[in-house]
């Protein structure tokens, strides 16, 4: 059994991604603001194992389905304006 805390750090160890804060904001704010229409796993930045597992982790409602719907968030927030 996994026992493994399912963090958006350890996310995104698990999809091959550096992981540490910092580069994960960076990701967020480079790949971010996706179409609402657009599922996670459909964005065009993600290799097609990355892409599977994502699908997956959500579909199956599996243990990363939580980490995975917090990342789709914050993938597809739009920028405040003022």
């Amino acid at each position: 059994m996994d026992t493994t805390p399912h963090s958006m750090e350890t996310l995104f160890a698990q999809l091959g991604l550096p992981n540490d804060l910092p580069s994960i904001e960076r990701f967020i704010a480079t790949c971010g603001h996706l179409d609402n229409g657009l599922p996670l796993h459909e964005a065009r930045f993600w290799t097609p194992a990355q892409a599977a597992f994502l699908r997956d982790a959500v579909t199956q409602d599996a243990d990363w389905a939580e980490t995975v719907d917090a990342l789709n968030t914050r993938l597809h927030a739009r920028p405040r304006t003022a």
